[in-house]
């Protein structure tokens, strides 16, 4: 461990050294990018599959665009390796979710931000009046904010205006491939909308892990009650499970929720709560949270990520889905017993 400090420090300290310590931003603000010479693809490190798949839709044939962050990662615990770091390095952008999603990262990828190495937060122009402030996250705001499709599609504006400035020449490319997905995404914000409001008002509660999913409720219109709070860095307690527990009895809902990158400890330990007071809790499905669904798949997309979260929570909680989601595409055609 202190070895890799002493890597991430040593190669903070080189790109800064290298660009001139006048040129090094801090906190959100960013130094003018230099426009590239260059004529190949630009090479682009991003962090969650959620910012690499919005990336790569702005970008087109005029990026190569890696992910650090894999099916299934956590991106509040990824810790990045030193190959992840000379990826990062080497890369002539940067971008990442920002708002301490990358928890222990953040702080190196702000260090690393120069003018001939720009490293950029998606959600860098969101309003801050916008934005959820959980008192439990150290007065930080909640960084989930691609639950809201309509927020994600803002974050776009900031890809094309950065990959704008590094390579002018193909602005007006990156304008026209982000309005075209935004188009999309206008439509997808809609399925969820209308699905959601199917689900029976003394349904439409969604109990899931972790906190991840604050920005959906708000946005369309179901309470969300979750055993840990905005980072899975912090422990659930006997008191939070016992609190979740109460509430089911209570409500007796139908399904509550596991997430694919988070473990289903807490979970389990909620549904045996609810049986010891002869209250049967199943698990309504498995919703992509921090993470999409594996590469090359329909639900390793945003829009797959968001259908099949939306769907598979409306048909689980008594409302009206297609068994195939928005686009006939889901690969989990069966609600979960």
């Amino acid at each position: 461990m202190f070895s890799r400090v002493i890597v991430v420090h040593a190669i903070c300290l080189s790109v800064m050294l290298f660009s001139g310590c006048s040129q090094v931003s801090s906190g959100g603000s960013h130094p003018v990018i230099r426009a590239r010479s260059s004529k190949t693809p630009i090479r682009v490190i991003t962090t969650t599959a959620m910012v690499t798949d919005l990336v790569r839709h702005v970008a087109g044939k005029h990026a190569t665009v890696s992910g650090l962050m894999g099916t299934g990662v956590d991106p509040h615990l990824f810790k990045a390796t030193r190959h992840d770091i000379k990826h990062l390095y080497d890369a002539e952008i940067v971008f990442y979710s920002g708002l301490m999603l990358e928890g222990r990262m953040q702080d190196m990828l702000v260090q690393m931000n120069t003018s001939i190495h720009p490293v950029v937060a998606v959600t860098e122009q969101l309003d801050e009046s916008f934005l959820r402030s959980p008192p439990e996250f150290k007065g930080h705001f909640d960084p989930h904010v691609w639950m809201d499709v309509d927020a994600w599609s803002l974050c776009a504006d900031v890809v094309v205006k950065r990959l704008s400035e590094l390579d002018p020449i193909h602005a007006d490319e990156f304008r026209q491939n982000a309005k075209d997905y935004q188009v999309e995404l206008a439509k997808l914000h809609d399925y969820v909308k209308q699905v959601i409001a199917s689900i029976p008002a003394s349904q439409r509660v969604l109990v899931t892990a972790h906190d991840a999913f604050g920005y959906f409720g708000r946005t369309y219109g179901i309470d969300v009650r979750s055993v840990q709070g905005v980072t899975t860095e912090s422990e659930a307690g006997v008191q939070d499970v016992n609190r979740l527990v109460d509430f089911l009895v209570e409500r007796k809902l139908p399904a509550i929720f596991v997430e694919s990158s988070v473990n289903q400890k807490n979970i389990q330990a909620v549904i045996e709560g609810a049986q010891s007071r002869h209250v049967t809790v199943r698990v309504g499905a498995e919703l992509f949270s921090d993470a999409m669904g594996s590469e090359g798949t329909y639900e390793g997309t945003y829009i797959g990520m968001l259908d099949h979260n939306a769907t598979l929570i409306a048909r689980a909680l008594g409302g009206t889905a297609p068994e195939a989601g928005y686009q006939g595409r889901l690969a989990l055609k069966q609600d979960a017993q």
